[in-house]
């Protein structure tokens, strides 16, 4: 069997309006000779992000998509980092910037609205062609986070970042997870300048062309960037830019790295825009996120390693536990938030709804094959998982800005990048690097980067020779946390053991707090952006 076998194929993408594949032959939907590597932790994508935008000149384009942007986030920690002087200075020096940012809801509801105006306002006025964009679903949003640079003349640096990390506060975290000192507001548990776990992909080869492809198709939507009457008075009185200028043609994807044999699959979420009538790429809305997972899920038979900020729902639970009944081998391990983001009633208790279910389902039809595990620093604050990662028997790997729940396969506007690299039969290089070098992390074990991917590679195995194999993984990660959890329950005294992994209770919630949340979690925390054909047949 081939790597490829495990991705979708053209007609599996389910999107016949989509040019995304259209420069591949036949079935073929994805990209070879890449080169991609995960930076793990926000500042380490936010340091080399500044230095890629500082590097660029006259010429270069820079096309961006965000969820959330802080006009003020320093992208190194010093003055003159910040995302708004960084991306204006580009523009004001010749550089093609051109951004699509989500407008967002209300700030009552824990969104974003005034500081992504902001962001969009300022860009503006400095001459950034940035835009709010508003075409989602009632209660959907823009979760796309994506950079595209491409450098005029120089086609070999062309790079693009996609990933769970927004420009924005409280990204900004490393290793040591004391969290970003620009911070957001969040649940009392996590302190006045929360621990942030993130991994960003940077993508170098012909698969840049597919990032930009994902930009422009959105980009070059007709329509109306918002049908809010409210919002468009806004805009107008603002004098808000408010229509997309035309884009230069796109140049031909970038040259292949020397040696590089990434195999990349963008995956997509676009939901069903007024029924069919809009998102002219994505006629009825793509799901080739759900698609992709579900198909490689059912192709794994001895580990599938999870790590989201969420992890919802009876429709994911389903997928995960057929594949548990029909693998008794199989093994799920997933990291999650130890605590939401948000606390209160109607924002804590619905993601436990979600988060109960799924994980309840999985557990009782798998039981001691599924664990599942949150973080804490070494200080003893929990952290904030808010990768979307997944690594499939060291074969297929993402990195995205979907998460695991119906929203995001169904609802919200998202992008993954897939990896599988056959430089290896059994497995993936990348995927098993992935996987051990976050695991690494959470079990406290170090492994020295001083060396080439090839030196890299042996050190990480051998710091990590008890985690390669499925049920070896497995147990270190119990051992690790139930030493960390006894040492919590013994007062803390003596030495800390060392890891960061804490076991997860499942959600125990009483029946009236099921019975009060079910419709605010249907509705607004996990919406169903499926054809009403597909719902009825519960089909993606």
């Amino acid at each position: 069997m081939q790597h490829t076998d495990w991705l979708l194929a053209h007609s599996e993408r389910g999107n016949a309006q989509t040019v995304l594949d259209d420069r591949h032959e036949g079935e073929i939907a994805w990209s070879t000779g890449n080169e991609v590597r995960p930076l793990i932790h926000g500042a380490t994508y936010f340091a080399e992000l500044y230095e890629r935008l500082q590097e660029t000149e006259e010429g270069d384009i820079v096309y961006f998509t965000d969820w959330q942007g802080d006009a003020d986030e320093q992208l190194t920690g010093a003055p003159g980092s910040e995302v708004l002087t960084v991306l204006a200075a580009a523009d004001e020096r010749g550089v093609d910037v051109r951004g699509l940012i989500w407008r967002s809801h209300t700030e009552m509801l824990n969104f974003n609205a005034k500081a992504n105006r902001l962001l969009g306002r300022q860009l503006q006025s400095r001459g950034a062609e940035a835009l709010l964009d508003m075409r989602v679903r009632t209660g959907g949003s823009h979760h796309q986070k994506l950079v595209v640079i491409r450098y005029r003349g120089r086609p070999e640096h062309d790079v693009a970042y996609g990933g769970g990390i927004d420009l924005c506060h409280s990204r900004r975290d490393d290793a040591r997870h004391l969290g970003d000192p620009q911070a957001l507001a969040m649940a009392s548990e996590y302190g006045d300048t929360p621990p942030w776990h993130d991994v960003q992909a940077a993508i170098t080869g012909p698969a840049v062309h597919d990032a930009e492809t994902v930009f422009r198709e959105r980009w070059l939507d007709p329509t109306a960037l918002t049908r809010h009457p409210i919002y468009w008075a806004q805009d107008k009185i603002r004098r808000m830019d408010m229509t997309p200028n035309p884009l230069p043609e796109q140049a031909p994807p970038p040259p292949s790295p020397e040696g590089a044999t990434h195999v990349v699959q963008l995956l997509r979420t676009y939901p069903n825009l007024r029924h069919g009538r809009d998102y002219p790429f994505a006629r009825g809305g793509e799901r080739s996120v759900a698609r992709g997972y579900t198909k490689a899920i059912s192709r794994t038979r001895n580990l599938i390693y999870i790590e989201d900020q969420y992890l919802w729902g009876h429709e994911v639970g389903d997928v995960l536990t057929r594949a548990l009944n029909a693998n008794p081998d199989l093994h799920v391990v997933a990291v999650l938030p130890l605590f939401t983001d948000q606390d209160g009633l109607l924002a804590r208790v619905p993601q436990l709804l979600g988060r109960g279910q799924a994980i309840r389902q999985m557990m009782e039809a798998a039981p001691g094959r599924v664990a599942i595990y949150g973080l804490e620093n070494h200080e003893g604050t929990p952290i904030y998982v808010h990768a979307k990662v997944c690594v499939m028997d060291d074969i297929w790997a993402t990195v995205g800005s979907d998460n695991f729940n119906r929203r995001s396969w169904t609802h919200d506007s998202e992008v993954s990048a897939v990896v599988v690299d056959p430089s290896a039969d059994d497995h993936s290089p990348y995927a098993r690097r992935l996987r051990l070098t976050l695991a690494a992390e959470h079990l406290d074990r170090v492994v020295d980067t001083r060396h080439d991917d090839t030196r890299h590679d042996e050190t990480l195995l051998a710091t990590m020779a008890d985690c390669v194999a499925a049920p070896d993984f497995f147990a270190a990660f119990e051992e690790s946390a139930d030493r960390l959890d006894a040492w919590h329950a013994n007062g803390c005294l003596g030495p800390r053991p060392p890891g960061r992994l804490r076991r997860q209770p499942t959600p125990d919630l009483s029946w009236w707090q099921r019975l009060a949340v079910q419709i605010p979690y249907r509705l607004l925390h996990d919406p169903d952006g499926r054809p009403a054909d597909l719902k009825r047949n519960r089909d993606i």
